[in-house]
């Protein structure tokens, strides 16, 4: 047993959680009624999401605390591509939705949640998370927060904290770093059962009725994932991108694309950036980061979805709206929240813009949580997978020009 347990584990991740994914789909197929395999699944999410907080917060405050002076420059060159992904998405969006219209048969909303008025209320929320209390912040997995406070602790620390305290933080940020290795050795049992939990309670009928706008809403992304994306990087780094862009697929997507959190998914971005052999100093400050504000599917699950709303009631689209659309849904999609269906909730604001009512507007969101299956999951692996994407784009360019070599 012991020689068979290292053998599994000295297999490559990607091959083990393929069977992990093979041995789910067999299972729901086969033993839909064991239901209590899909408390795998669940384990390991809530594994993932309960670390999380605590790894961002430890890492950010030890990261800040040890770093160099001149950092600055590559978070403001990650942010900055941070956000222009997700502009380039939205308009790729308006320019699909125009090409390939699509008309929605409307169902009653199936969320009792409320979504925000506004843009200004999005702001304003995001405001409040940033000064919410540090140990809520921390309980509740609110990641503006977290860095907030774990910024101005890390920089007071820096001035502060004698050497003996700041080699305490490195050793605390490693042991934490080491438990999260642990918990994703069990991405594949985890992943065995929420593939069970969305095949068996699923299945396949459902989607034949949204084919149409499955089909635009994960062709938008497949765009920005596999073209948009890449020439960003190649024009960034002179380099053939698509070898950087499979692995942070291979290692980050597959995994975010079944825990539907891009939060639950920043330990896993955080060990891929390790694999990398990026600066720690720097990603474990623009993963969260990149979770928080990096949506470039949130901001094309929000203009489509519209988009489509405005279609099936007939409402005249004007170019001058869609620009001012995708400009809202960039803002907006940096404030969706990151867990299962976050941006959907963000939908009714953007309707708003063409004066669909509320009572429309969340029967949208309805159609949404019931293709989330596949309109989440597709969403989730395209955003994680860019924070690194991104991140290790950022940093690799300085290598560039301080003349260090760079191999993806």
């Amino acid at each position: 047993m012991k020689n068979l347990l290292k053998k599994w584990n000295d297999t490559s991740l990607i091959l083990r959680i393929i069977l992990g994914l093979t041995a789910g789909i067999l299972l729901a197929l086969t033993m839909p009624q064991i239901t209590v395999i899909s408390i795998l699944g669940t384990l390991f999410v809530n594994a993932l999401k309960a670390i999380a907080p605590v790894l961002v917060f430890i890492l950010v405050i030890s990261s800040l605390a040890q770093a160099a002076n001149g950092i600055g420059k590559r978070f403001r060159t990650v942010i900055f591509l941070y956000m222009l992904s997700t502009f380039l998405a939205s308009v790729t969006a308006v320019f699909a939705s125009y090409v390939f219209p699509v008309t929605l048969k409307l169902t009653e909303a199936v969320t009792d949640q409320i979504p925000p008025s506004g843009i200004m209320e999005v702001f304003h929320n995001l405001l409040n998370n940033i000064v919410s209390n540090p140990i809520a912040a921390l309980m509740n997995g609110n990641y503006i927060g977290i860095l907030a406070w774990s910024v101005i602790l890390g920089l007071a620390l820096k001035e502060l904290a004698s050497e003996q305290t700041k080699l305490l933080l490195k050793d605390l940020s490693e042991a934490v770093s080491q438990t999260v290795r642990w918990i994703i050795n069990f991405a594949p049992v985890g992943i065995l059962g929420l593939v069970f939990t969305s095949v068996s309670e699923n299945g396949i009928a459902i989607f034949i009725d949204y084919s149409r706008l499955l089909a635009l809403l994960v062709g938008c992304m497949l765009m920005i994932a596999l073209i948009i994306d890449p020439l960003i990087v190649a024009i960034c780094l002179h380099r053939n991108p698509y070898p950087l862009v499979y692995r942070c697929f291979k290692e980050s997507g597959v995994t975010a694309f079944f825990t539907r959190s891009s939060a639950a998914n920043i330990p896993v971005n955080m060990a891929l950036c390790e694999r990398l052999g990026l600066d720690k100093n720097i990603y474990s400050v623009s993963i969260p980061l990149g979770a928080t504000i990096n949506m470039n599917g949130a901001a094309i699950t929000i203009t489509v979805m519209t988009l489509a709303a405005a279609h099936t009631m007939g409402i005249s689209v004007h170019i001058s709206t869609a620009i001012l659309l995708s400009l809202l849904s960039t803002l907006a999609a940096c404030g969706a929240s990151g867990v299962a269906g976050g941006s959907l909730l963000l939908i009714p604001m953007a309707c708003s813009l063409f004066g669909i009512s509320n009572d429309i507007a969340m029967q949208v969101v309805g159609v949404g949580f019931i293709i989330g299956v596949i309109q989440d999951s597709s969403e989730t692996a395209i955003n994680s997978a860019g924070d690194v994407l991104f991140a290790a784009t950022a940093e690799f360019r300085e290598w560039l020009k301080e003349g260090r070599e760079v191999t993806f």
